[in-house]
């Protein structure tokens, strides 16, 4: 048996989780898939890869840039605020924090969901 308090509760419960598993609306700029990634790869976009330099010597994408998350704030005007740049990291977490940084320094950015993960596991090539 449920209390009453519960009863009226629950709605707001199930909207607030709703919520939280929503992608962030408010963060001003798109998640894309390595799907969505590998299309724009080829056709030529600005690809920006913000691991730490040994990770992407380990293997990256290769026509990615290298600028690890940790520079991303001092040194956004690197960063061309002409056309999309496409962030990705390991499984999309620094590329969303960069993705942040940049798209409030006024850039175009696109954050790569799941990262080099999901771009390897889908198959796509790898340059060491």
């Amino acid at each position: 048996m449920t209390s009453p308090t519960f009863r009226m509760l629950m709605p707001l419960v199930s909207a607030l989780m709703l919520v939280a598993c929503a992608p962030n609306a408010s963060s001003g700029f798109p998640t894309v898939t390595v799907e969505e990634l590998k299309t724009a790869v080829d056709g030529g976009a600005y690809l920006l890869d913000v691991r730490t330099p040994a990770e992407f010597a380990e293997g990256h994408i290769a026509s990615a840039v290298n600028l690890p998350l940790d520079e991303v704030e001092a040194r956004a005007d690197e960063v061309p605020a002409d056309r999309p740049v496409y962030v990705i990291c390991r499984s999309g977490n620094r590329s969303a924090q960069a993705s942040t940084i940049l798209n409030k320094a006024n850039k175009d950015v696109r954050n790569v969901g799941g990262g080099m993960n999901d771009w390897s596991d889908a198959g796509y090539p790898v340059t060491r």
